[in-house]
């Protein structure tokens, strides 16, 4: 076995570093530090094609931090070769002492077409799955033949390998909370989920678990959700809330998903669609490009209830909320849309409701 720690602590508060647009990824050193100190028990990294590319942030992570586990959430399969995507989870889960998660997604459609690559189906992400481990435990995988695609030999150059390194999925609809329960180790779920789907989730999840005969115990369930602590005023608001939801219900494919997990009425998604405003937008994203009386508009277009699922107000409004998350099933919060310097009151309301 790896020399690298194997044992895990529960983890239950997370958060994205960051989160939307940063102005440097050197921002994360600052932020994973902070993480540590405040008592954040996981960082996860959100990969966009820009200055937040998963590698190189993973290892920014693992070399200025001692204790906080590490995941992507969300690189792709498909962007790099398996034997690359193997290297790069066993050089972090040796960095780390085993503290890194190597989180997969399917891929958001336009950023896919854009590489001329499909979105990732159930099968080829199980047969992926399938590769890493195989390939962790030091074989040798000739002729190759299956979903994730056609390798002649498939090795990573060290045959003693044998090592335990975790793989996560993001997930939201029931095939691929499925998925997750029978082949992976850490799910991460998604922003805006109501109290149901996030049950529904976590139902699907154990279940597939559970006929899979694995221990549904042993899965980590993260809710993602959004949290907007202290007094903050409208401008913050549009920012961190109305944007971020507009930005995945503009994206085809991925808003019509958030809209079904929740059970959402799709001529609301429609009439925002088809809204002069956001039409204006093209191929741009919202939340890189909106202005704040764009936002203030779009605000006007999202119903309150898409965007009640969240934490608002104080820390121990705050921490009250992420409590109720894990009374849904969730196994750990991700508190997305704020840095840890703003999550410090937060964690501290939730740890000295958690000590009574």
């Amino acid at each position: 076995m790896s020399p690298v720690a194997t044992e895990r602590a529960r983890r239950e508060l997370g958060f994205y570093t960051l989160a939307g647009h940063p102005e440097s990824p050197r921002d994360l050193v600052h932020e994973i530090r902070r993480a540590e100190d405040v008592g954040l028990d996981a960082a996860f990294i959100g990969e966009r094609w820009n200055v937040k590319e998963a590698a190189t942030l993973s290892g920014a992570a693992g070399a200025v931090s001692e204790s906080i586990a590490i995941a992507t959430a969300a690189t792709n399969y498909s962007t790099r070769h398996p034997v690359i995507t193997g290297s790069y989870a066993t050089t972090m889960h040796r960095l780390t002492g085993g503290r890194f998660t190597l989180g997969l997604g399917r891929g958001i459609k336009p950023l896919m077409d854009m590489l001329g690559l499909p979105v990732a189906t159930i099968s080829q992400l199980e047969d992926f799955a399938g590769l890493m481990r195989r390939m962790w435990r030091g074989e040798t995988i000739v002729g190759h033949d299956g979903p994730a695609g056609r390798y002649d030999v498939l090795r990573l150059l060290d045959p003693s390998f044998d090592e335990d390194i975790r793989l996560g999925l993001t997930a939201w609809g029931p095939k691929t909370c499925a998925l997750a329960g029978r082949a992976f180790d850490q799910v991460v779920l998604h922003t805006f989920f109501t109290d149901e789907a996030l049950e529904r989730c976590v139902t699907d999840i154990r279940t597939a678990a559970e006929r899979a005969d694995r221990n549904p115990d042993e899965i980590e369930i993260w809710s993602v959700f959004a949290t907007v602590t202290g007094d903050v005023d409208s401008a913050v608001l549009l920012r961190k809330v109305t944007a971020r939801l507009a930005t995945y219900l503009q994206l085809p494919g991925y808003g019509e998903g958030l809209v079904a997990a929740n059970g959402w009425d799709s001529a609301v998604l429609h009439r925002f669609r088809t809204d002069p405003v956001v039409e204006s937008f093209g191929r741009e994203m919202i939340d890189q490009t909106a202005t704040p009386d764009q936002l203030e508009h779009i605000a006007g277009l999202l119903p309150p209830e898409w965007t009640a699922p969240a934490a608002y107000g104080s820390a121990e409004d705050c921490a009250g909320a992420v409590r109720g998350q894990l009374d849904l099933g969730a196994t750990g919060v991700i508190m997305h849309g704020a840095t840890p310097d703003e999550l410090a009151p937060v964690v501290e309301a939730y740890r000295t409701v958690a000590a009574e």
